[in-house]
């Protein structure tokens, strides 16, 4: 039962647990680094100057390809939010 929780989503992106924790952990990793790069380009304007950019435009066209791409229309098209996000979202 408990096994469900860890499985169902990813199922529904058309990944195993495996595949998920990756890519969900690689996603998080390209935030955090291009929101420091759009943080010292803040303080520092001629540095990073299109990093914040390049990273917000590639993790949008990784988010929602593929299997994905369902999930993305329907987040857009019923304008999901964070507070009624679906759980297989």
């Amino acid at each position: 039962m408990v096994l469900k929780h860890f499985t169902d989503h990813p199922a529904s992106v058309d990944e195993t647990y495996g595949e998920h924790f990756r890519f969900a952990t690689g996603t998080g990793l390209k935030m955090i680094l291009g929101g420091l790069a759009c943080m010292c380009h803040g303080l520092l304007p001629f540095a990073f100057v299109s990093t914040g950019s390049r990273t917000i435009l590639g993790l949008h066209k990784k988010v929602t390809g593929g299997a994905r791409a369902s999930t993305a229309a329907r987040i857009e098209r019923e304008g999901v939010t964070e507070g009624n996000m679906p759980a297989n979202a």
